[in-house]
């Protein structure tokens, strides 16, 4: 078939899916309405992860379904924005891995608002200012950050959706890789490179920043200087990347958590997160994990962090397979509650 009528078939196929995408446009609006009156979120986990997994299931290639999944978000971005604008607040500036989390959970329709720190972005929640925010709160190399942590305890806010982010590192500079004295990049990247840094550039100056954007922003205006940061952020800048992904774990993720003001309705697969206090006597701590035992109910985390308020006072964070509303689930949380000292259930999600 000539080139042609081949490229006139793709305009038909255009034609056609533009005005599906309105029609599925309008009815969006109409859910938003509805949404509106009955006083519902606007953005929806589950009903995010319901239609992921459909639109996969019927996808019969060869478009693989990773590339299907990112036409979907764009368009359920675009969807989101229809029903109400919305402001996600993360941590910037620009083109951190905040950032990248960010557009991946919600696409580039909605407002994304950099905030300096993990207590503002709270902070922007609460009032009002952001409907949503993303704050990190692990990484597989480097573990908790645990000023997300201590924010969880104290904050009304629920956690109603995950990110998992692939994380690469790349050394960028304006200058060549031969003439790097000094190198910036955010505290965690830089341990999550140590080994590549001692090997390679043993003599260089670690210098730590608020953020990996920051460093790139500082090395722009300065010589024989570098930083670690991602590629968003050589491209944001103008840099040139010396090294490619020269973190020391090649499996490198980030999880990072969706706040907000909303409970999240039961999905077929979900996460509950809790915090915990315990009575100081032995074998508490033992005593907590029971009801999940009895329950079966596996924990997929367990994490500790003092208290501030006593010495060798701790909570305990703690990640559950099940929604908060699920019968067992409900079970134990209560058996736990009449256990310890202090309970907060952070939120139920949809597991990614």
């Amino acid at each position: 078939m000539e080139l042609k009528n081949l490229r006139q078939k793709i305009d038909e196929l255009d034609s056609k899916i533009v005005d599906l995408l309105n029609n599925r446009a309008a009815i969006t609006l109409a859910i938003g309405k509805e949404k509106i009156k009955n006083k519902k979120p606007i953005y929806s986990p589950e009903r995010e992860k319901d239609v992921l997994e459909r639109i996969k299931t019927l996808n019969k290639g060869p478009i693989q379904n990773d590339a299907v999944e990112a036409i979907y978000r764009e368009i359920m971005s675009a969807s989101l924005n229809l029903e109400k604008p919305l402001r996600i607040a993360y941590m910037g500036p620009e083109a951190t891995f905040s950032h990248l989390a960010s557009l991946k959970r919600f696409g580039s329709s909605v407002e994304h608002v950099p905030y300096e720190n993990v207590a503002e972005v709270f902070s922007k929640v609460e009032c009002g200012d952001c409907d949503y925010g993303l704050v990190p709160i692990e990484n597989s190399i480097e573990g908790v950050v645990t000023h997300t942590m201590d924010m969880l305890v104290e904050s009304e806010l629920k956690i109603c959706s995950q990110v998992l982010l692939d994380v690469t590192h790349h050394l960028m500079s304006k200058g060549p890789l031969s003439e790097v004295k000094e190198i910036y990049s955010h505290p965690q990247v830089l341990g999550q490179c140590r080994g590549w840094l001692m090997k390679n550039m043993p003599t260089a100056h670690l210098i730590p920043t608020v953020s990996t954007t920051r460093a790139a922003q500082i090395v722009v205006a300065k010589k024989k200087a570098a930083c670690i940061a991602s590629l968003a952020a050589a491209s944001l800048y103008g840099l040139t990347i010396l090294k490619k992904n020269i973190q020391d774990i090649s499996h490198n993720i980030t999880r990072f958590l969706v706040i907000s003001t909303a409970d999240v309705p039961m999905t077929k697969r979900d996460r509950t997160s809790l915090v915990f206090s315990i009575k100081d006597k032995v074998g508490a701590l033992h005593a907590m994990l029971t009801p999940f035992v009895k329950h079966k109910i596996n924990l997929t985390k367990i994490e500790s962090r003092p208290s501030k308020k006593k010495a060798w006072d701790y909570y305990f964070f703690v990640d559950c397979e099940g929604h908060q509303s699920e019968p067992r689930v409900a079970r134990a949380l209560s058996e736990l509650e009449g256990m310890c000292k202090f309970l907060k259930i952070l939120g139920s999600y949809p597991e990614v």
